[in-house]
């Protein structure tokens, strides 16, 4: 949705598979059929069988070669594959990609024959035996980690461009300026080209119309209609690239005029910013997780699901966990008014226990600058990996509307000098907010002091010079027989037996502990979480969706008086 050709061909379906030793050259006889998008370990797919780190996933498929002209080429892209993979078309090798949360793309014109092809993708994955970018993701699941998501799990397709083409856009609004700046990135020769940028509201009429020698091209928006969760609204553009008056390239796309910052209130504190205008922000932690597609939802309409519900309780925020999701996903929150905080997927070598009792039990704090095997990160290659995909990732998400805020790292898992790390966030993109380090190990960077609290009371830390933010909460637990992902396990940070005393706990945290803070500058707050994940039984809904866990009518006006504070 972010940039649209009407000329492409959806290669999600039946593909064949196989497992075989990871040394092993391409199979010639595969194991069976297995549904993409949908990770090979996951219900969906088909398979259900764990990809081991000694072990190599396989996929074959066949598909008729789209019509193109001499001029034209035909682009290979992949939403993402975990983890890394290897891409051939009719036997020549397209390319490979490492890195399980990114796009990629592949020209494969010149592999390409009439009618059959062939399309063979190979996939390994060492999941948490690797230093790799990974989420929770581990091969033995067990309390707040997850079932592994391997190989293929979002949308593959083909697209037809012209030889001159639309590589990408980066959209920045300024609504100081009342102006959209766009930045254009070809594909062929620029000589001569022209960018022509052309904004009009939803109705269609064209309101301003931007041209300049291939680069960017600024706009004034006049009279701006300002994005926010009440009215998120959304203006139309469409993107052309012109020389000697024809149209060689031509997208579609949307952006919104919005801008996120810190604000003082009359008492000195500063609050989040939208628009220049203070608000308080509260919503759930939301890990992304399915029972039927694990990282991938079974529809569109599932993938939507989570969304509405947090915004039908009242909530106006949502903190997007250490995973990155479909572009369609960001495209749900521009529109449906739901604020981002987005987390980069942690890796290097976790020991979350140790690491748990030793920051949030006994309250030790550690330099993020020093032995970095403590905190998983002692191989520089991992690191550089790391600040590689986490640039990707904010190229890659720099015009979801949505995203205020960038969390670089969560809870000290493969932190490592988070102060240069914020730093370069914030000079990279300087039109958001940056939390530097959720929870426990502060270095005392980025814009917000972020604490995760589920053993003690909330209370506010010694003020400083950046906006005080509880960036975890809660997760408070309660096990309906019927809608576990097990039956014999459960996890949650405190228990309760009925949806009356769940209700009841809650509102008292809410009531008690979190909105006195909001009058002592508690500018933002995340409840752990939207829906159970696992055997993680503390979710506003069970596992499947299927049951609100506490009373939604009492929860939703608690929320509405929390916004209301500020």
């Amino acid at each position: 949705p972010q940039m649209t050709r009407h000329d492409w061909v959806n290669l999600n379906g039946l593909w064949q598979y196989a497992i075989q030793p990871k040394a092993n050259p391409a199979p010639q006889k595969f194991d069976g059929d297995i549904l993409v998008p949908y990770a090979v370990e996951s219900l969906l797919s088909g398979v259900q069988k764990p990809l081991l780190p000694a072990q190599r996933l396989w996929y074959r498929r066949s598909f008729v070669s789209p019509t193109f002209r001499e001029s034209e080429k035909v682009l290979l892209h992949f939403g993402a594959v975990d983890y890394e993979c290897q891409v051939w078309v009719n036997g020549k090798e397209a390319g490979s990609h490492r890195g399980g949360y990114l796009s990629f793309t592949f020209d494969i014109t010149d592999a390409l024959v009439q009618g059959e092809n062939e399309l063979l993708v190979s996939v390994w994955d060492p999941t948490d035996t690797g230093l790799q970018q990974r989420g929770k993701q581990v091969l033995n699941p067990k309390g707040i980690w997850y079932t592994p998501v391997s190989g293929i799990w979002q949308t593959v397709w083909l697209e037809v461009v012209p030889e001159v083409s639309i590589a990408s856009l980066k959209l920045t609004p300024d609504l100081d300026s009342k102006s959209l700046t766009v930045e254009v990135e070809m594909r062929g020769d620029a000589a001569g080209v022209r960018v022509v940028a052309e904004t009009s509201h939803s109705d269609g009429k064209i309101i301003s119309v931007g041209e300049q020698a291939a680069g960017q091209v600024s706009s004034v928006i006049p009279n701006p209609r300002v994005w926010s969760p009440a009215d998120p609204y959304l203006y139309d553009l469409r993107v052309r690239l012109v020389r000697d008056e024809q149209i060689l390239d031509e997208v579609g796309s949307y952006f919104a005029m919005r801008k996120f910052g810190l604000v003082k209130d009359a008492d000195g504190h500063l609050r989040f910013a939208l628009n220049d205008r203070p608000m308080f922000l509260y919503g759930p932690l939301d890990q992304g997780y399915f029972p039927d597609g694990l990282y991938t939802p079974a529809s569109e309409e599932a993938m939507l699901f989570d969304i509405q519900y947090t915004k039908r309780i009242g909530c106006n925020m949502i903190r997007k966990h250490i995973k990155v999701e479909p572009l369609r996903w960001y495209y749900a929150c521009d529109r449906l008014g739901m604020i981002v905080w987005q987390d980069m997927p942690n890796g290097g070598l976790i020991d979350g226990e140790v690491v748990a009792v030793s920051s949030m039990l006994l309250g030790f704090h550690r330099n993020d600058t020093r032995r970095l095997h403590r905190f998983g990160r002692a191989v520089e290659s991992n690191r550089a990996e790391y600040r590689a995909e986490l640039k990707g990732m904010i190229d890659h998400l720099y015009n979801a509307v949505c995203i205020a805020v960038w969390v670089p790292f969560n809870e000290s898992w493969g932190q490592f000098q988070s102060v240069d790390v914020a730093r370069w966030v914030k000079e990279y993109d300087p039109t958001r907010l940056v939390d530097h380090a959720s929870g426990w190990f502060d270095q005392n960077a980025g814009d917000f002091q972020s604490r995760h609290v589920y053993f003690k009371k909330l209370k506010r830390p010694k003020p400083d010079s950046r906006a005080f933010v509880v960036s975890e909460f809660g997760g408070y637990s309660f096990k309906i027989p019927g809608h576990v992902w097990n039956e014999e396990k459960k996890f949650g940070y405190r228990h309760y037996a009925s949806s009356r005393e769940l209700t009841d706990a809650y509102i008292t945290l809410l009531e008690n502990e979190l909105k006195p803070l909001i009058a002592r500058g508690l500018a933002a707050a995340v409840y752990t979480q939207t829906t159970d994940v696992e055997i993680e039984i503390n979710g506003y809904l069970t596992y499947d969706r299927k049951l609100e866990k506490m009373d939604m009518d009492t929860i939703r006006r608690a929320h509405a008086d929390l916004l209301r504070s500020i």
